[in-house]
């Protein structure tokens, strides 16, 4: 499980020593809607024992400040929050999710590439064929938006979420998830 999250650790430190010093305030940069599932040979191993689903609202908020990365790529330090719903086997529980992250965006490509680290809440961990653990997840993501014209992105995101160990030997849950946001800002 660490193997997967390493990988993302050192890409975010990678960008800490070009962070700008902020004279901008925090800023709402999209909200929107997305949607996903498991396939259980398509996820990280051993794989899920049943099929999830999991659906939310979605809002992010920009740090302050923009860096250039290389060429036509801007990064930005970002928070992503959800909440919604946990389905599996039939049986739905909430789930809140806080993941800090960066977004890389080329606006002449209309594209974003994110990644990101953080935490969720559930209402319910045990499913009828599944425990997840605890109601403490940690999360982590990686996606790809594109730029649609009226101020709209739509993208895939590949979602991980598992308790790490804490509460025992649990299976984490792997979604493909699709997602549809309305963009406030413009790097």
């Amino acid at each position: 499980m660490m193997v997967f999250f390493r990988p993302i650790f050192l890409i975010v430190l990678l960008f800490l020593p070009s962070m700008p010093i902020w004279a901008e305030e925090f800023e709402w940069t999209s909200v929107g809607i997305r949607g996903g599932v498991n396939f259980k040979d398509a996820g990280l191993p051993p794989g899920e024992k049943v099929d999830f689903e999991q659906f939310d609202v979605v809002g992010i908020l920009g740090f302050p400040g923009h860096w250039d990365v290389f060429g036509d790529w801007k990064a930005r330090y970002q928070l992503t929050m959800t909440a919604g719903g946990l389905r599996g086997d039939g049986e739905t529980g909430f789930i809140s999710t806080m993941v800090g992250g960066v977004a890389m965006t080329n606006e002449p490509w209309r594209t974003t590439l994110d990644i990101g680290m953080g935490g969720a809440l559930l209402s319910q961990w045990k499913f009828p064929g599944q425990n997840v653990g605890g109601p403490f997840q940690f999360i982590a993501h990686g996606g790809l938006l594109f730029h649609l014209p009226w101020d709209l992105l739509a993208g895939y995101r590949f979602h991980h979420m598992s308790d790490g160990t804490i509460y025992g030997n649990n299976r984490g849950v792997d979604l493909h998830m699709l997602e549809v946001r309305f963009r406030y800002d413009t790097p």
